[in-house]
C-alpha cells in the first residue's frame, strides 16, 4: 500500500497544514510532517474534508443505467420521441432496456401501448421510480410471463399480464438470456470524480451473485469505494472491513400496502437477529403503517427510514421518539420538483422531502442519491437542500432548506451511522479525503490512502 503526504491544504479553516497517510490510514498532521519516499500531494491551499458517504445508492442499477435508453424527461417528452428512442437501441440478444419513464410522456404503458410503439424486438422499460417494469408482447413471451405467479405480475380481468409488473427486479434478471450484473468500473469512477468515498447499496433482496459482483470489483479496484449492504440476507455479517452489511431493507410499496402483522413479523424477525431495518416509504400511507408496526413490536438503534417522501408534521415527534434516522434525497426536489407541482396533492407537498423541520426536532438526517433514479451529484443535492428549487424557479417547501454546513454534515456521517457526527480528520481514522477548491468540485480523491481521482 503506497504512503502519500498532502501539503499545503486547509483543515477545518486552518490553512498551511500537511497531512502524511501511511498503511491507509491518517499518521500524521502538521505543519511540517515526517517525510520519507512517500508521493507528495499539493493541495495548493485548498480545503481538505472527509470523503463522502452517499447513504443510498443502486450500484448494479446505476451501471444498467448507462447502457439503457433514456425513456423520460428530460430526454424524450411523448411517444413519438420515445418509439425514435426505442429504434435500433437493443442489445446484442435482441433485447431493449429502457429507463426513467415518466407518465408525462405517453401515460400509463402496458403492454399494448408499447407493442404499438415497438413490436419487433423484446421490450422493458423500468418506470423512473424503480418499482416498476413495462415489458411489450414480444417480451412477455421470452420471459414466461404468460405461465407465471409471480405476485408482482399485473393482469386484466381476463387474466392476461397486462405486461407491467412490480417490484421482480431478480425475477426478471434470471428470465432474461445473459443477463449477468454490469461491470461497475464506470461507476466506481464517476463517485471518485464527485469525491463519494463510501456508499450504501439499497438493493433489497440482493442475492449471491449480487454480492459477489460487488466483491470482485471492489478486489479488482473497479470500485475502490466501501460498501455498507442493505439487502443482503438477514443473517449476514461483515464481508470484509471495506465491504459491510447494514440494516435490513423492508420495500413498503406504495402500489400495494404492506399488511400489518406480516411486516411486524419481519421486524422482529431483524431486530431478534441484531439487524435494524431500512424501510423503503415513499408514500403517507406506508409511513403510517410502518409506525404502527414499531409503535408495536418496537424500534432498535439503527431502525431507518428510507427516503420519507412524505412526512405528516404531526408524526415528526413520533419518528423522534422511536429513534429512527431518516435518510432522504433532496435532489429530488431540484429534480422533479415541477412535476410534483403538476401531480402531487397541495395538502401533500409540504411534507415532501423534509430535512429542517427532522433535523430541529432532533431527528437524524442523513442525504443520499437514490442513483439512478435520482441524480447522483451531491453537490448538487446539497445546493438544492439549500434552496429547495425546481428546475423552472419555483421554491418547494421553503422552510425546509438548510445551510450549507447542515448539507453537507448530511453527507460525511459514516456509514453505519447516518446522519450522526460528521467523521473529521484526525490522526488514526482511515485516509479517505477530497480535496474541493472553494466554488469548484473535487480536484482529487483519497480512498484508503490511494488517489483514485
Amino acid at each position: 500500500m503506497s504512503n502519500l503526504v498532502i501539503t499545503d491544504c486547509t483543515l477545518e479553516t486552518v490553512p498551511g497544514l500537511e497531512i502524511r497517510i501511511a498503511n491507509g490510514l491518517i499518521a500524521e498532521i502538521g505543519r511540517s510532517v515526517s517525510r520519507g519516499s512517500e508521493e507528495v500531494l499539493n493541495a495548493e491551499g485548498n480545503d481538505i474534508i472527509p470523503g463522502l458517504c452517499d447513504h443510498h445508492i443502486h450500484l448494479h442499477a446505476l451501471a444498467a443505467r448507462r447502457t439503457s435508453v433514456e425513456c423520460g424527461p428530460p430526454f424524450v417528452h411523448n411517444a413519438t420521441e420515445l418509439a425514435a428512442a426505442l429504434h435500433n437501441s437493443f442489445d446484442t440478444h435482441g433485447w431493449v432496456r429502457g429507463v426513467g419513464y415518466f407518465e408525462s410522456v405517453a401515460g400509463d404503458l402496458d403492454r399494448e401501448h408499447l407493442d404499438h410503439l415497438h413490436r419487433a424486438n423484446p421490450v422493458r422499460i423500468q418506470h423512473r421510480s424503480g418499482a416498476l417494469w413495462i415489458l411489450n408482447t414480444a417480451g412477455i413471451q421470452a420471459t414466461g410471463l404468460l405461465q407465471s405467479d409471480h405476485p408482482g405480475v399485473e393482469r386484466d380481468s381476463d387474466g392476461i399480464p397486462t405486461g407491467r409488473v412490480w417490484r421482480a427486479d431478480a425475477w426478471l434478471r434470471d428470465r432474461i438470456p445473459s443477463n449477468a450484473p454490469p461491470s461497475l468500473a464506470t461507476v466506481g469512477s464517476e463517485l471518485a470524480a464527485l469525491g463519494i468515498t463510501s456508499v450504501t447499496d439499497a438493493t433489497p433482496d440482493l442475492d449471491s451473485k449480487g454480492i459477489t459482483s460487488i466483491s470482485a470489483a471492489m478486489s479488482k479496484g473497479d470500485l475502490p469505494q466501501r460498501v455498507h449492504l442493505l439487502g443482503a440476507p438477514i443473517g449476514s455479517s461483515h464481508f470484509s472491513d471495506r465491504l459491510t452489511v447494514g440494516p435490513y431493507k423492508i420495500v413498503l410499496a406504495d402500489s400495494g400496502l404492506p399488511d400489518l402483522e406480516e411486516l411486524a413479523r419481519t421486524i422482529t424477525l431483524c431486530h431478534r437477529s441484531r439487524r435494524a431495518i431500512a424501510a423503503h416509504s415513499v408514500s403517507r400511507e406506508t409511513l403510517l403503517i410502518l409506525l404502527a408496526a414499531l409503535n408495536d413490536v418496537g424500534s432498535i438503534p439503527g431502525d431507518r427510514i428510507e427516503h420519507g417522501a412524505l412526512i405528516p408534521a404531526e408524526v415528526i415527534e413520533e419518528i423522534r421518539r422511536l429513534g429512527l434516522t431518516v435518510v432522504t434525497q433532496p435532489g429530488f426536489i431540484a429534480d422533479r420538483g415541477d412535476d410534483y407541482l403538476a401531480h402531487v396533492a397541495p395538502t401533500d407537498i409540504g411534507d415532501l422531502y423534509r430535512c429542517r423541520s427532522l433535523l430541529d426536532s432532533s431527528v437524524p438526517v442523513a442525504f443520499s442519491s437514490d442513483a439512478p433514479y435520482g441524480p447522483i451529484d451531491p453537490w448538487a443535492n446539497i445546493a438544492a437542500a439549500q434552496d429547495r428549487r425546481t428546475r423552472k424557479g419555483f421554491t418547494l417547501g421553503g422552510y425546509e432548506t438548510v445551510d450549507f454546513g447542515r448539507a453537507l454534515n448530511a453527507y460525511l456521517s459514516s456509514p453505519g451511522n447516518p446522519g450522526g457526527p460528521a467523521r473529521r480528520i484526525q490522526v488514526g481514522t482511515p485516509a479517505d479525503l477530497v480535496i474541493v477548491p472553494r466554488g469548484h468540485r473535487p480536484s482529487a480523491t483519497i480512498i484508503n490512502g490511494k488517489r483514485v481521482h
